[in-house]
């Protein structure tokens, strides 16, 4: 979904470039072969420039990266700011903290997020990727756009506890934050407007669309065996009215009759209307075999728990979805193959992306 913009080889950043190009392979010649080459491949992702592009048969996103164009000092900025703990109040706790790369950026096997203090919170860290096409985002849809969601983890007292004025007095007391902020945004000046920008430079741009499932919708007959063409002809017989291909959701919010009187208001503390108790927002399938545990409070441990919930779980109330009513006539044989297909959704070349990856590392 990325690229580098085509031009000529003119300016001194693009000649500094070519100069940077020429010294990776240079170095890469002294490593081993297998050394060299991952290297150089590496090293050559991190050099581009991202350029938010749309995938053949999405919809258009939501968020719209006309306001906040993308550079690459603003996307470096923003994964800086992802990464660094500095945005919570005592120094301990990270975006990433809670939303681990290698899981989709979800918190891996934990129900619910772990915030400052080892705080536990109320609901579980979903996975970050095509967040530009979310009309809201978190489970309850409180926040509305991708520009302010950060500001809900960065308050929340089980999570990062931060004031957003001593925030920020961090950041510009860090002698390496001011440049950072003049290269992306022109001057060292620093705000809550141009550090939110920059994180959504870096979020916005996690799109995930190269599992086995997108390749064989492009064309790739042999990509899914027939088991997964199975569980696939079987999700979308059982699951697609809600998780709706290829977003995998419709981003409605829905009671999905875990608990008869539900203890987490969900939708409803947004809206305060007593129907939306319980509601929450449909959840993006995928990724779904990296991000375990599942749910807004992460009770399941396993797929074939959450299949078995839809099969013969769901709670009686009066708010549940009409759709799972008296659960879902999933047969065993679809039961298998839904198994078996689901993990086509994973994008393990999203998980490895250098580019999203934590900066220290690469120090």
């Amino acid at each position: 979904m990325f690229d580098r913009p085509p031009g000529r080889l003119a300016s001194t950043g693009q000649v500094s470039l070519l100069a940077a190009v020429i010294l990776l392979l240079i170095s890469a010649l002294a490593l081993d072969a297998r050394g060299g080459i991952g290297l150089i491949a590496d090293q050559l992702a991190l050099l581009r420039t991202p350029v938010f592009r749309v995938p053949a048969g999405w919809p258009q996103p939501v968020y719209d990266f006309r306001d906040n164009p993308i550079t690459a000092a603003g996307f470096a900025l923003g994964r800086e700011l992802f990464y660094d703990p500095k945005l919570s109040r005592d120094g301990s706790v990270s975006c990433a903290s809670c939303h681990q790369q290698f899981a989709a950026f979800a918190h891996y096997d934990h129900a619910v997020s772990h915030g400052i203090d080892n705080r536990n919170g109320t609901r579980n860290a979903p996975g970050l990727f095509n967040l530009a096409w979310l009309p809201q985002l978190m489970w309850d849809g409180s926040a509305h756009n991708l520009e302010v969601q950060p500001l809900g983890p960065v308050a929340n007292p089980v999570e990062m506890d931060a004031k957003l004025p001593a925030l920020l007095d961090r950041l510009r007391a860090d002698p390496a934050y001011p440049k950072r902020f003049e290269a992306a945004f022109g001057s060292p000046d620093i705000d809550s407007q141009r550090m939110l920008k920059a994180l959504a430079q870096f979020t916005g741009t996690m799109i995930s669309a190269d599992s086995r499932y997108d390749r064989y919708v492009g064309g790739d007959a042999s990509a899914l065996n027939a088991t997964e063409q199975a569980g696939l002809a079987a999700f979308r017989a059982r699951c697609a009215s809600c998780h709706v291909e290829p977003l995998f959701s419709d981003f409605s919010y829905r009671d999905n009759g875990l608990d008869a009187a539900p203890r987490d208001g969900g939708r409803a503390t947004v809206t305060a209307r007593a129907v939306d108790r319980g509601s929450f927002r449909v959840p993006s399938l995928r990724n779904i075999g990296l991000t375990p545990p599942y749910m807004h409070d992460g009770r399941f441990d396993t797929l074939g728990q959450v299949l078995d919930h839809y099969r013969s779980g769901v709670a009686g109330s009066d708010h549940v979805d009409p759709l799972l009513r008296g659960g879902l006539p999933i047969s065993a044989e679809e039961r298998a193959a839904l198994l078996a297909f689901l993990p086509t959704l994973d994008d393990p070349g999203f998980t490895h992306d250098l580019r999203f990856a934590d900066p220290a590392r690469r120090r």
